[in-house]
């Protein structure tokens, strides 16, 4: 038989939940096959729904999305396994980026994970995978922090341990305490090479290269606005000098002195 001649298949695809990547910024980064998934889920679920709802009314996809934030992850969980066990497939996404990367999503993945059900992603834009590439630090491969602690004391934890990490650390801070991140940056590894990534992909997308101090410099006269993601170059480690090896164990022998005549 003629493979082309062949009716198209009526199967309908299986249950499951789809992890999908949107937009950071500009819209248009929306990928068609993210689309196609939104179209036809039977259940959108959404960090923020009004957000979302722009971005769905942007390409015509009618869905009424619903709510799935850190406040109602619990219930929403048990929700999408019921749904999933009846047969659906959900859609999950965030304001932003990847869920489940300082994101509502982990609780969700391993619900269903525990439960034997299907889970599928469909990549799309990531602020992290973006700045990597922009920040030219991140050859030899990065650490992903997310936000650092709040509280004095688990940030001066969190800033010390970017500052002694054996490779890149990208992590996200917000406008109002991005000078006091490059403040204590500056404080304690002034020649530390640092990228900012400001509203990247949006209008107004910036990029800054340099150290903490230069870069604070920049910020000179202006209330910094929008979302930030920062970029610390790795530590350099020093080699300590290795010990000569001597005989006898390790230990050193004493030269014994000439004979007397």
């Amino acid at each position: 038989m003629n493979p082309a001649s062949e009716a198209p298949s009526t199967e309908l695809p299986p249950p499951e939940l789809m992890l999908i990547g949107t937009p950071i910024g500009n819209l248009d980064d929306l990928s068609e096959r993210a689309k196609q998934a939104l179209r036809e889920a039977d259940t959108v679920l959404a960090e923020d729904t009004r957000h979302t709802r722009k971005l769905l009314e942007r390409f015509d996809i009618q869905q009424r999305p619903m709510s799935y934030h850190k406040f109602n992850e619990a219930s929403r969980c048990d929700w999408i396994i019921s749904e999933l066990e009846a047969g659906k497939r959900i859609a999950l996404v965030t304001d932003g980026g990847m869920p489940g990367v300082s994101d509502p999503g982990a609780r969700a993945v391993k619900a269903v994970q525990e439960a034997g059900l299907r889970i599928t992603v469909i990549p799309g834009p990531s602020a992290v995978t973006s700045a990597a590439a922009l920040s030219g630090l991140c050859e030899e491969g990065f650490a992903f922090h997310g936000f650092l602690r709040v509280k004095s004391g688990g940030r001066a934890k969190d800033v010390e341990e970017l500052l002694e990490a054996s490779r890149a650390v990208i992590l996200f801070e917000s406008p109002h305490r991005i000078r006091k991140l490059l403040a204590e940056i500056q404080e304690r590894m002034p020649d530390r090479q640092v990228y900012v990534g400001r509203e990247l992909t949006k209008k107004f997308e910036e990029s800054l290269w340099g150290t903490a101090g230069e870069i604070a410099a920049r910020f000179e006269g202006r209330t910094p606005k929008g979302e930030f993601v920062v970029v610390v170059a790795k530590a350099v480690i020093k080699k300590k000098k290795r010990e000569k090896q001597v005989p006898d164990g390790g230990k050193k022998q004493k030269r014994s002195s000439p004979p007397e005549h």
